[in-house]
Order: C-alpha cells, then structure tokens, then sequence
C-alpha cells in the first residue's frame, strides 16, 4: 500500500488556480517543487506544477526540478466561454511562454447543445496550433447529465486529439466522481483497442485523501492497467491532496506546501 501512496504522489498535479494568486505565492509553491528531494530524499517528485497563463513565464524561468513538467490552463479557463480566435492564441502565447502542457476545457455550450462536431473542430485547431505540447481536457462531468454523455464526451475530446482527458476544472460541484472516471477509463481503453493511441486520465477537484487517491489509482489499474500508472499518463490534479500523501509515506505530519 505504501508503494501506492507513493506512486500517487509522482503522478499529482500540483496545482494553484486560485484568483488570490500572486507572483511570490506561485514562485514560493516553485521553489519547494525544486526543494522537495531535499526535504524528502528518495521520493519521486509531483509530475507537474499546474497555473494560469500569467504565471507561466516566471514558473518556467524558476521550475529546475528535473522531469517536472508545466502544465497551463488556457482556451477560456474555467467556463470556455470566448472567442475561438482567443483561445486558441492563448493556447499558443501559453506554449511560447513554456508550457509542456495546456489545460483546456471541453466547449460545453456546444456539448449540450449537441453541437458536437463544431466542439471537436474547436479543440482540433487548438491542438493543430499547440502541435507536440501536450493537449487535457477538461470534461466537467459534474455537469454532465448522465454517464452516456460523459463517454460521448470522452470520445469526442480523443477524437479531436486530446493527450489526456480530465474530468473536472474544481471549479463545480460535483467534481471528480469514481463513477465518472470508470466511463472515462473505459472509453480511453476502447479508444486504444480502436487506434492503438495510449491516452492519458487525470482525475482532478476535491481530491483530497490518500484513501481518494488510492480510489483513483485502483480504477485506472483495474481497466487499464499497470502500464497506465505512470506520470506519462496518469495524473491527479490536488493541492490539498500533496502534504496527505506526504504524511502517509512518511507517518509524520506534514505541512509542507
């Protein structure tokens, strides 16, 4: 069990969306990034440190752990709801400032609308200009009326050419579900017997137990398998969730981001 804990923590997200965000309070969440084999020799680092575009700059200057990678939020983050000529030159200007990866949101307005081919037209130019920066998508399943319509909608991001598919921005009520990660993880497997294509899962909003991430951890390796379970392609997007793995691996109290 521990070794799960473990492998959790190499796969978070570390992430700080928050509008209270500054410079120094995003540089200092940096520095401890960097710092944490220090702190916690022979432990794997978190997979990446998540922000808005206005941070990207100054993480990407200050980020020197090795393999942690970048990961910006763009596209109209959190609602989607802006021009498309905007989104994608703020997934673009994202990439210029250094991102390895760009989180979006799935275009709900047109989702829900049944507008689905104009929603994969969308994400396809915003992955057409991002080119080999990693593209997520963002479902927000908690919206989403019924499990059919969270597989339709996993589909639909793969088919647009999604890197990985998340299920929510944190932003809604409900967040990340088990429920809703099952679908998706099915669909990803029925995407990969279809195409070959190995996409990633992020569960992400309101995990914040190491009993949460255990549960995550578990469906992804019950319907993927073990070869999903890597920072390549699974992640899970916390902040609350960091210093509880901490703990557990360690038995002290940590309180460390």
């Amino acid at each position: 069990m521990n070794q799960i804990v473990k492998n959790c923590l190499g796969c978070i997200d570390l992430t700080s969306l928050n509008a209270t965000d500054t410079e120094t309070s995003i540089v200092s969440m940096v520095e401890k990034v960097n710092e944490l084999p220090l702190h916690f020799p022979g432990l794997d680092n978190v997979a990446a440190v998540c922000v808005f575009p206005s941070f990207a700059r100054i993480v990407r200057k200050r980020l020197t752990a090795p393999k942690v990678r970048l990961a910006v939020t763009g596209a109209g983050f959190p609602s989607s709801h802006t021009f498309l000529k905007i989104k994608v030159e703020e997934c673009k200007m994202a990439m210029d400032e250094g991102a390895d990866e760009i989180d979006i949101v799935l275009p709900l307005s047109l989702f829900l609308s049944q507008n689905h081919d104009m929603a994969i037209t969308e994400m396809a130019k915003i992955k057409k200009a991002i080119g080999e920066t990693h593209l997520k998508v963002i479902l927000e399943t908690g919206v989403l009326p019924n499990p059919e319509s969270i597989a339709t909608a996993s589909r639909i991001a793969m088919d647009a050419g999604a890197d990985f598919i998340k299920t929510s921005t944190g932003k809604v009520s409900p967040a990340a579900t088990p429920e809703a990660a099952t679908v998706m993880c099915q669909e990803i497997k029925g995407f990969y017997n279809k195409t070959g294509k190995k996409i990633g899962f992020k569960p992400a909003g309101g995990i914040v137990t190491v009993d949460d991430a255990i549960a995550y951890y578990t469906i992804v390796h019950d319907i993927l398998g073990a070869e999903w379970l890597t920072p390549q392609l699974f992640r899970i997007g916390a902040s609350r969730l960091t210093n509880n793995l901490l703990t557990a691996i360690t038995g002290r109290e940590v309180s460390y981001f």
